[in-house]
C-alpha cells in the first residue's frame, strides 16, 4: 500500500476543481461509449491501474465487451470499432502522448465526424481523464483487492 499523499485530503479545493471538470464532462452530450473508451483507452497509454481497473468495470456494467475492451490496445488492427470510434481514439492518444503533437489529420478527421461543440467536449474530456490518471500515478493508487 502507497504512503503517498491523498490529494482529496491534502489539497480539497484541488480535487473540487478536479471534479467541477469531470462533473462537466458527464453532463455533456458525450455519449457513454465514447466516454468509456476515452477513459480507458487513455488509462492504458499512461499506466494507470486504479483508473484503468475502475473504467473497465464502468465501461462493463454499461455493456461494453470484453472482445473491445481487450481490443483496444490494438483498436487499428480490429474491426471492433467504427469510424468516429477510431478517430476518437486516434485524438485520444495523440493528446496523451502530446509530445509528438496531435497531427492534422487525425484533428481534420475528427473535426469532420463531429460538430464542434462534441468535438470540443471529446477534447476536454481526453485531457480530464489525462489529469485524473496522473493524479494516480503519481500517487500510487491501487484498486482495491
Amino acid at each position: 500500500m502507497s504512503n503517498r499523499i491523498k490529494i482529496n485530503q491534502a489539497d480539497p479545493a484541488a480535487y473540487r476543481a478536479i471534479m467541477a471538470m469531470e462533473n462537466y464532462i458527464e453532463s455533456t452530450g458525450l455519449t457513454t461509449k465514447h466516454k468509456d473508451l476515452i477513459k480507458i483507452r487513455t488509462s492504458q497509454i499512461n499506466g494507470c491501474t486504479y483508473c484503468l481497473d475502475m473504467h473497465t468495470s464502468d465501461a462493463r456494467k454499461s455493456g461494453e465487451t470484453e472482445r473491445r475492451i481487450y481490443g483496444l490496445t490494438s483498436w487499428r488492427e480490429t474491426p471492433f470499432f467504427d469510424e468516429q470510434e477510431r478517430a476518437i481514439l486516434a485524438l485520444t492518444e495523440e493528446v496523451t502522448l502530446i509530445s509528438g503533437k496531435v497531427s492534422d489529420e487525425t484533428y481534420d478527421k475528427a473535426a469532420a465526424l463531429f460538430d464542434k461543440v462534441y468535438l470540443a467536449q471529446l477534447i476536454m474530456a481526453i485531457i480530464t481523464m489525462n489529469v485524473w490518471n496522473r493524479v494516480g500515478v503519481t500517487t500510487k493508487l491501487e484498486p482495491a483487492l
